[in-house]
């Protein structure tokens, strides 16, 4: 037996319906909130990948536990040198960046 599909709705008509069309000013704000977001999980599974409290992470990249907290919980906007340093100093790792049109 087939499943009915027609009252479903895909997840970008429902980003569109939301917050608008890619390029709107409020879609381009859920899009930047939204990066922000996936960096802090980024950075607490990294953390918990190597096994390290929020504390011994922070004193590794010579910064608090409660500002790790806060990227993790996307409480903080956190500056490029700043994030360079956690991955390099805290996890080992280097950044690399890409710029997609």
């Amino acid at each position: 037996m087939k499943k009915e599909t027609a009252d479903l709705t895909s997840f970008s008509d429902h980003l569109d319906a939301q917050y608008g069309k890619p390029g709107t000013a409020s879609r381009d704000q859920y899009e930047e909130e939204f990066e922000s977001f996936k960096l802090g999980i980024m950075i607490q599974e990294l953390r918990k990948g190597q096994g390290l409290t929020q504390e011994q992470l922070a004193v590794k990249c010579g910064t608090t536990k409660t500002y790790i907290s806060r990227i993790e919980n996307n409480a903080s906007d956190i500056r490029l040198s700043t994030l360079m340093r956690i991955i390099r100093e805290g996890f080992g790792g280097h950044l690399w960046f890409s710029v997609d049109f």
